[in-house]
């Protein structure tokens, strides 16, 4: 398969060009960045509950390790390939060295529709998997965390595996873990708050307010639901959330506790009662808002559809929600995209912090994580904005410049091996 079969690795290598040409990037940097470091496929047999065995695909690409062990979450869906893989490593990589923290950019997932399979199968689905790419992880090398189709369970069962492997416990080999066996107050909810510290902070710089804004979240799960918790908590209006079924709208405002309960037990929007209207999770991205928070997946926001886009922000909670195209289009019609490297960067900050504290065996409080959070995500976005205004371009842009000049630092403090 090539690299460049999926539409995320296309627009995720442009956007690097782009950014690369803009700041006059070193063209021997450049030419070590477009590729990844490392890809392992893999294939994941198991036997299921009828006692038949199927084999799935599973991959890890690990990008660039340049600045530290590699991290990403692990992904479990049905449109995984090595393609998009390798596109989500490299915009990890990014996200890392744009936040400032020591570590690189790696992905992975299997190719499985999870809800299709029972708890046991999924089980045996993650342990022969964290088996087969055991000797690329580890708490120095490789950290992986949950992504969509998996969580802290399924993290729980990838730490046991491998420390079944080592011969004693590791915890510090997955992040996201529950709290029983090492994760860390703050992770399961970290991607959404940052998406909502986001808001807040491009609010403030564009002299609004959160509080009257009205909200809709393309995705209501692991990102859009806290998301949408803590944005109706600042007295944010929560007109519409979506997910696979469709979407539900109400122009005064939804009962999110009331929507974040319904999911959590895994019901789909489409079949929830209330006072609200189904619409089209197109009809969704065309409201006439203030804020859109894509939070699903990546090429939702396109050039066939974004001149349907109202919304003044747009924060892009997944990653490459919005195409190239799309970005170029909305910023000229005035909207402030909030970039994915920075906007979603909550869940590998407080990873990250995961990762410290078990290193430590020294666990923080709430407060303390949630402030660290907020702080190092304002001071990015301090970066992004001056770097939109020195190179006089978009923010998605300015957030890769912020990326690729710290990369290219690292990069050329450590030298090239061989010599």
């Amino acid at each position: 398969m090539s690299l460049f079969e999926s539409p995320l690795f296309k627009d995720a290598f442009e956007q690097l060009e782009i950014a690369a040409a803009t700041m006059d990037l070193d063209p021997n940097i450049l030419d070590r960045l477009k590729y990844p470091k490392r890809a392992l496929q893999v294939a994941v047999p198991i036997r299921l509950d009828d006692g038949t065995v199927k084999t799935f695909m599973g991959y890890r690409v690990q990008h660039n390790m340049t600045i530290g062990p590699g991290k990403g979450g692990i992904r479990y869906h049905p449109k995984v390939d090595l393609s998009e893989t390798a596109a989500l490593a490299m915009l990890m990589t990014f996200k890392c060295a744009l936040v400032g923290l020591p570590l690189g950019g790696a992905k992975g997932g299997i190719q499985v529709d999870p809800n299709e399979l029972s708890r046991q199968e999924l089980q045996a689905l993650t342990r022969r998997y964290a088996t087969e790419i055991n000797m690329i992880i580890g708490p120095n090398i490789d950290i992986p965390a949950p992504d969509i189709g998996t969580d802290g369970q399924t993290m729980a069962w990838f730490m046991d595996t491998y420390s079944q492997i080592k011969g004693y416990t590791v915890p510090g080999v997955v992040t996201g873990k529950p709290i029983g066996i090492g994760g860390s107050l703050g992770r399961a909810e970290a991607t959404g708050k940052g998406v909502a510290y986001c808001v807040n902070f491009a609010c403030k710089k564009l002299g609004r307010t959160v509080k009257g804004s009205t909200v809709a979240i393309h995705g209501f799960g692991k990102v859009g639901a806290p998301a949408a918790e803590d944005l109706g908590e600042q007295g944010a209006l929560i007109v519409a959330i979506s997910d696979v079924s469709g979407a539900i709208y109400n122009k005064d405002g939804l009962d999110v506790e009331a929507c974040v309960e319904w999911v959590k037990n895994r019901n789909y929007l489409k079949d929830m009662k209330g006072d609200h209207k189904m619409i089209s999770n197109d009809e969704l991205l065309a409201l006439d808002i203030d804020i859109l928070i894509p939070a699903a997946i990546d090429g939702v926001v396109t050039k066939d559809n974004c001149h349907t886009v109202k919304a003044k922000i747009i924060a892009e909670g997944a990653n490459g929600p919005l195409t190239i195209d799309a970005i170029e289009h909305l910023t000229k019609q005035g909207a402030f995209i909030i970039p994915d490297i920075l906007c979603n960067a909550g869940g590998v900050i407080v990873s990250y912090f995961e990762w410290v504290q078990g290193l430590q065996n020294f666990f923080w409080d709430l407060d303390r994580i949630n402030k660290t959070l907020h702080d190092i995500l304002e001071e990015s976005f301090e970066v992004v904005c001056e770097a939109a205004d020195h190179y006089k371009v978009d923010m998605k842009k300015a957030a890769m410049i912020g990326a690729l000049k710290r990369l290219e630092k690292a990069m050329r403090l450590r030298g090239l091996f061989p010599a």
